[in-house]
This record gives structure tokens, sequence and C-alpha cells, in this order.
């Protein structure tokens, strides 16, 4: 197993490594400490079926379906969902800065997102440290936002997925909002990490929208700045994992529905986050 980091802010290639294969305890271990320094990964030249990257994942936790259902399965492997863009069916766009359904009380720590079909040079996606993006916040700005929480919706996903003529499922009803920490301790590091995102995030708890939204705006743009980035230009076979609970992505949409791109996508459940000092949230 060789690791080359691909940016200062996060990002790492892992050659020698095939994911289809069974790993021994030290191999795992290897992975799980390149993960924790590196926050994604990418393993090139892949071919998992949905059973091998069903067993891959669930080295780091089950293996869950979207809990609001919002795009097919595989056949046989409901919780491996379908990424598709094809001619008259264009995927759904999700290009906006996110961690992924934090809506829920219990959000993934983890994602893994397997490349069967691309189109070469289009449909980027792009990853932000949220470790970094905290810590180069000032002191004063640090302590206010530890002692807030905040009010995660599944709204936006359910006014996209409910858009006629994409790859997405309609979605019936919007779950209450889940209440988050805005700064959340990794439960393996142990790092404090900004945990606000554009796609879920309305408001500050005990603030209106309007209140919470220049902050907000301040935070996202702090995340984002582009030494606090890594772009990642997908190619046949790609693997890639990623922490959700430590990094935001962004699925660059620069295509139309003539470029093939298929995808397969799996989750490990995470725990509900808790609060930087390391209480519940209430």
């Amino acid at each position: 197993m060789d690791v080359t980091s691909l940016t200062g802010a996060l990002g790492a290639r892992v050659d020698g490594v095939d994911l289809a294969k069974p790993m021994d305890d030290d191999l795992l271990e290897a992975v799980r400490q390149a993960f924790g320094d590196h926050l994604v990964l990418l393993f090139p030249n892949q071919s998992l079926s949905p059973a091998k990257q069903v067993a891959f994942t669930e080295r780091f936790g089950p293996v869950e379906p979207h809990p609001l259902r919002s795009r097919r399965g595989v056949e046989g492997f409901p919780e491996v969902l379908i990424i598709e863009n094809k001619p008259g069916k264009p995927g759904a766009r999700n290009d906006e800065w996110h961690s992924d359904i934090t809506c829920s009380q219990e959000p993934p720590a983890l994602s893994v997102l397997q490349a069967l079909t691309v189109t070469e040079g289009r449909g980027a996606t792009m990853f932000c440290n949220m470790y970094r993006a905290y810590e180069t916040l000032s002191d004063g700005m640090r302590a206010m936002l530890d002692r807030l929480n905040a009010l995660h919706s599944a709204e936006s996903l359910v006014a996209r997925n409910n858009e006629p003529g994409t790859d997405a499922l309609p979605i019936l009803e919007t779950p209450p909002p889940a209440v988050h920490p805005v700064v959340r301790r990794h439960p393996v590091t142990g790092r404090r990490a900004l945990f606000v995102n554009p796609s879920f995030t309305i408001a500050f708890e005990g603030m209106s929208r309007e209140e919470s939204a220049p902050l907000l705006a301040f935070l996202y743009d702090h995340a984002t700045r582009p030494e606090n980035v890594f772009r990642h230009a997908w190619t046949q076979g790609d693997v890639l994992m990623w922490d959700n609970r430590c990094a935001m992505h962004y699925a660059v949409h620069d295509y139309d529905d003539t470029m093939p791109r298929l995808m397969h996508r799996t989750t490990a459940a995470g725990d509900r986050p808790v609060f930087a000092g390391g209480q519940a949230v209430a």
C-alpha cells in the first residue's frame, strides 16, 4: 500500500490495494490511518460489484440505504444508490456544498463512491477540510460557535427530488429538522470540526433564518477558500471515500445529459454528533 498526498488541505491517492479482495487487520488499520490523516482517499483502477462495495464499506460501519430513499438502488442491494446521467434522464444536480444527509439525526460517518462510467474532464467533485475551517477562525469566533446548535432540514433535497425529469426519486414528506452542534468533536480523532453546510443547515437554533444567514455565509466562504479545497477529476474505476464528519463536498455540474455518467454510492452509519466539549446535544 502506497499513500500519496494530493493537496496540502486534504486528499490522498492509495495505490497497491484491491478493494475487491478481503482486507486483513493490518491493511485495514493502514487504510484507517490514511483516512484519518487525509479525510478523502482515492483508490484508482478498482472494479467492485455491489456486494463487494457493500463489504468494503461495512468494514467502517453498518451500510444503510438513504433514509429518504432519494435515489433508486441496485436490484438486490437497496443500500447501493445509483447516480446516473444519460440522454433523456439527466442526473439530479448536487452542485452545492454539503455533507451527506445531515438532516438525519445520525448522519453517515463516511461515503464511498465508485465511478463505473464517466465522461472524462467533466463532473469533478470538490472537497473541503472542515477541521481547518474551524481551526483557522479567530479565538473569539471559535468560542462563540462552540456554544451553538444549528437546524438541518431536508427541504432543499425534497424540492430538488420533486422536480421532474431527473434520476432522483420523489420524496413525499419532509421530516422535522435535526439539531446538531455547529462544532462537533470527531468520534475517532477527537478533533473539532465545523459542522454546517449550505444544503441542509437552515438556521442557528434560537435564531431566525434572516439573522443566521450572514454568519452562515461567512463560514461557508471561509471553509471553501481555494487553499482548503481538493478537486478530483474522475476516471473510470476510481473509488473515493470521504469522511462525512469533517469534510464537505460539491459535485461540479459542467455536463449535460449527452455525457454518460454512472456511479454507485454507499454510506457507513455514523453517530449522533456531539458538542466539541463532549456533551450530547439536548
